[in-house]
């Protein structure tokens, strides 16, 4: 998905709990009946782990015959991570892909050196009045593979590990957490995983990274007497145990990893560890140097002039 302009996320609620380090409350913004909001880059943190940008889609609920139009744009140096709750996307790329995800698949696009994508809501989802809600993050990719080769990797639901009892049902969707790993390939340790919780549940998150961080999607959840509701990522201290309790119905998603390889550059669709390497992909998506999207060619997003 193309850099929506949003506001920049804002500090968030005061809290005493010494486990937490940021406390950081996304700015929703409305694209036309299209909810956005924007955890990830905020003033306060840049990155979790690899994950640099941080948007939750949604829920949206569209009209009949209308649905998510993200025309083709370029991305380098950086992994789209889409993940969906509710909804259908349809995924095209440059590299010929064509396949649309559901609900607790993961789409895996690896931008490396350049690709081009567009998302949308295909025709046949259009006409029942389609809904979307879900989440799209970036990670960053270690210097190492910047300037690889585009790839993109989808995984079904059955493919993706689950972890069920007491309350508690963890998807993870990529990296090592509570004894199990995920099958997705991805070249930076890190852990990314859906976690639902039961009212009275209580989840909790070893200090095995020394990046965590917790977005609530819905719901409410009490860490050390500390509350929190919807909408807030809480990023963590490293070395601390953290317990999370669900006071209510939670969703939560579970992100970090240990830190990137050096500070990391973001404009618009572009991330990179170099200055110049963005100032190149500006110049050459302006002089239509990237390739086209097979079944969308015609449309693309223009370079901001910013």
């Amino acid at each position: 998905m193309s850099a929506l302009p949003t506001d920049d996320p804002m500090p968030g609620d005061a809290h005493a709990c010494d486990a937490i380090e940021h406390v950081i409350v996304p700015r929703a913004r409305d694209l036309g009946g299209f909810s956005v909001r924007r955890a990830l880059p905020s003033a306060a943190k840049q990155m979790v782990g690899p994950f640099i940008f941080f948007d939750q889609m949604g829920p949206a609920e569209f009209l009949l015959g209308q649905g998510l139009d993200v025309r083709p744009h370029p991305h380098i140096g950086l992994s789209t991570v889409t993940y969906l709750f509710d909804g259908e996307i349809m995924h095209r790329d440059s590299l010929g892909t064509a396949q649309p995800i559901k609900p607790g698949e993961l789409n895996l696009m690896s931008a490396g050196r350049g690709i081009v994508h567009s998302e949308r809501t295909a025709p046949d989802v259009r006409v029942a009045g389609p809904r979307l809600f879900g989440i799209q993050a970036w990670a960053a990719l270690p210097k190492s593979h910047e300037e690889g080769a585009p790839s993109f990797a989808h995984h079904g639901v059955d493919e993706l590990p689950r972890i069920m009892g007491e309350g508690k049902r963890v998807r993870l969707v990529m990296g090592g957490l509570y004894g199990m790993r995920s099958p997705v390939a991805y070249p930076h340790d890190c852990f990314y995983a859906e976690a639902v919780l039961a009212p009275g549940s209580v989840l909790p998150l070893d200090p095995d990274y020394d990046e965590r961080a917790v977005f609530i999607v819905s719901g409410e959840i009490d860490i050390a007497g500390d509350s929190f509701g919807a909408g807030r990522l809480l990023i963590f201290k490293p070395g601390d145990r953290i317990s999370i309790l669900a006071t209510s119905q939670a969703r939560l998603m579970l992100l970090g990893g240990e830190p990137m390889d050096g500070p990391r550059h973001i404009w618009w669709n572009f991330v990179s560890s170099s200055k110049d390497r963005i100032e190149a992909a500006k110049a050459d998506w302006k002089a239509n140097r990237f390739a086209l999207v097979p079944g969308d060619e015609v449309e693309k997003i223009p370079l901001p002039e910013r």
